[in-house]
């Protein structure tokens, strides 16, 4: 469930990669190459001296030791910290209350609309009452636009991730009788301790 483009993703991966490779590499060549070690210390304290040059040269007021190169760098790092923020929050789609919300000529009472709570009350409600589930949460995202719903199940050990799948399926769809709508859905099937600790339930036939 991923609204980001794709080819961004990688080309974001990739730089990174890229930059971390350049990293280690030069300083496993400046370990390993003493000529290129002491090129290296040359050139890297060349640029710190430029920088505190620079950073005399451009303060802000006599007196201070603020300057304008200190606020560009700071301004540089925030922007990306904003682009990070930003690229990480739409990675897994927008969160949205609204998982439905119809136009006024399609129902004679006019527009309806279906909040994420209902149905999250109404399929995990559903899920309770079977004994192989063992907790179950719903939520919706915004998918390019369209809501999707999340239903995420975690099923007492040793049951068929298969019935589960077709559990919920089946509650979608009387989902989507109930409202007169179909959204689509993405089920996640978990495991853990709990469901470990759990075991089988027993049942009499």
């Amino acid at each position: 469930m991923n609204s980001t483009n794709r080819g961004l993703n990688r080309a974001v991966l990739l730089v990174v990669g890229l930059v971390l490779l350049a990293i280690g590499a030069a300083v496993g060549t400046a370990v390993l190459w003493p000529a290129f070690g002491d090129a290296w210390k040359t050139t890297v304290g060349g640029a710190v001296n430029g920088l505190q040059s620079a950073h005399q040269a451009s303060r802000v007021a006599d007196g201070t030791t603020v300057s304008w190169v200190a606020i560009g760098v700071l301004g540089a790092m925030a922007l990306v910290v904003i682009v990070a923020i930003v690229i990480v929050a739409n990675l897994g789609g927008r969160r949205t209350r609204t998982v439905l919300k119809t136009a006024g000529s399609e129902s004679p009472i006019g527009p309806i609309t279906v909040q994420e709570s209902f149905a999250a009350d109404a399929i995990r409600g559903s899920l309770a009452s079977h004994d192989e589930i063992l907790s179950s949460s719903v939520s919706a995202n915004r998918v390019k636009g369209s809501p999707v719903l999340h239903v995420s199940v975690t099923p007492r050990q040793n049951t068929s991730p298969q019935e589960v799948a077709t559990l919920v399926a089946r509650l979608t769809t009387n989902l989507a009788t109930l409202t007169g709508h179909a959204v689509p859905t993405f089920v996640s099937i978990h495991s853990g301790l709990r469901a470990r600790l759990a075991g089988d339930v027993r049942r009499l036939n």
